[in-house]
């Protein structure tokens, strides 16, 4: 019965305009929280360009590949698996580097980088790591194609929210806000439908190895991102950020291309990879969360009153030095006016 509700004509439809309208408006924000001034000095440095490019499209592809292979999935599983690992940087890296204290700017350039990257690298990432399950039907059928241009379609919204960004930055503020809880909403909207339309029959028919990869996979994406920004020798605040950045994917997208390139009856309950790896991405992110607020919090501040204690010994030393230069001056003029009247009381 859940097979056949999820391949209902009326609410597949319905389900593919909700997952489309959520992407276009997580875009539309992520956009609205670049600015242009950024870009180029990236553009210049680099550095978030690069590791973006390391996490979402080396490490995770890679990763994802060899929990395939380490538990032996079926290929629609595989696949499933291998599109959510081969998708860029999502938008709820972002909320959670605010509450770690991260690097904001690091974050934002990294989830716009990776997502531009994805026009290119996410086909290509699927082309090499399913070449493993190439006799099956479902890699066969794979749409790169279709893939490429839901990935395009994305500039859209991007490239208007980047707009808004420069004309109106308070209406940009507020679509950024907009977008982060429109990807709460719609996550949770997509899991209770979805769950309905496919069934319990059918959610429990979801092998546990998929569930033990749905907890595994973030949390080895996190721990990955950390050592990765740990070897270019970042501050504990960025490579907290690239370890949020490089372990949360954008389910949305991964959300949208499995709903809009696959058959409901080809891809089955495996739709559901992507809405499981969100809930536990976003449990093991607010996991780390309160692990930094209960016991790094306090170094954090250290770390900062450092720099303000810094900053006022330098504008302290720059005021004694001013004092001085002006006690000078001072010294000069009374000598300069004492010389200019020696001549008259000669002259008296």
């Amino acid at each position: 019965g859940g097979g056949e509700t999820f391949g209902d004509r009326s609410l597949s439809q319905g389900l593919s305009v909700l997952v489309g309208l959520g992407l276009c408006v997580t875009m539309l924000g992520l956009g609205c929280a670049v600015e242009l001034g950024q870009l180029g000095q990236q553009l210049r440095r680099p550095v978030g360009l690069l590791l973006a490019l390391l996490g979402q499209f080396v490490a995770m592809p890679l990763l994802a590949f060899l929990l395939a292979l380490i538990f032996a999935l079926d290929e629609v599983a595989a696949v499933a698996v291998l599109l959510c690992g081969c998708c860029p940087g999502g938008n709820l890296s972002n909320l959670m580097s605010v509450l770690v204290d991260g690097d904001m700017n690091l974050s934002i350039i990294m989830t716009a980088s990776s997502t531009l990257l994805a026009l290119f690298l996410m086909p290509l990432c699927l082309w090499i790591y399913s070449r493993h399950w190439i006799n099956t039907a479902v890699v066969q059928l794979l749409p790169l194609g279709a893939v490429s241009l839901t990935l395009g379609s994305t500039l859209l919204p991007i490239g208007l929210g980047v707009l808004i960004r420069y004309r109106h930055p308070r209406a940009a503020d507020l679509l950024v806000k907009i977008s982060l809880w429109s990807l709460l909403v719609t996550l949770v909207v997509l899991f209770i439908l979805t769950g309905t339309m496919l069934g319990p029959d059918l959610l429990a028919q979801i092998p546990a190895s998929v569930y033990a990869i749905a907890v595994l996979m973030p949390l080895a994406g996190y721990a990955l991102g950390y050592g990765l920004a740990t070897v270019f020798k970042m501050p504990p605040h960025c490579r907290r950020t690239v370890s949020l950045e490089t372990g949360c994917q954008n389910v949305q997208l991964c959300t949208a291309i499995l709903k809009l390139t696959f058959s409901p009856e080809l891809i089955g309950s495996m739709y559901m990879f992507p809405l499981l790896y969100a809930l536990f991405q976003s449990a093991e992110a607010g996991l780390f969360v309160l692990a930094y607020k209960m016991y790094g919090k306090d170094s954090y501040k250290q770390d900062t009153l450092g720099e303000e204690e810094d900053t006022d010994i330098s504008y302290k030393k720059l005021k004694e030095e001013e004092v001085a230069g002006t006690s000078y001056g001072t010294v000069t003029t009374e000598e300069h006016n004492s010389i200019q009247m020696e001549p008259t009381q000669t002259a008296l």
